[in-house]
């Protein structure tokens, strides 16, 4: 009961700090759907659908399913932060990109 408890309040933290986050202009979003978006999330914590998404390498895996297979593997490298990366979500998208030497056929 206790780790529910701590569950709830570090999504009320969490939320707070997301809706002054609107307020401050910190986002790349305008005020009202920046608020909107923090409300949604609020009740959706309420009823317990929020989860944790830090499972990145689970994610990766399946933003390059559906790859070929000559694909994915260096798909599943740049979405785990190999290689660089260039722009921002505020600039309209991040590229991710990883050179992958290839030997010469013969």
């Amino acid at each position: 009961m206790a780790a529910e408890g701590d569950r709830q309040a570090g999504a009320s933290t969490t939320i707070a700090q997301e809706r002054q986050n609107c307020m401050d202009g910190k986002t790349n979003q305008d005020r009202e759907t920046c608020l909107r978006e923090a409300g949604a999330a609020k009740q959706e914590s309420q009823r317990g659908n929020l989860r944790d998404t830090g499972d990145y390498s689970s994610n990766a895996s399946k933003r390059c399913a559906t790859l070929p297979a000559d694909q994915k593997a260096d798909c599943e490298r740049r979405s785990m932060g190999e290689g660089s990366v260039s722009g921002s979500v505020g600039s309209g998208g991040v590229v991710r990109e990883l050179v992958t030497p290839v030997p010469a056929a013969k």
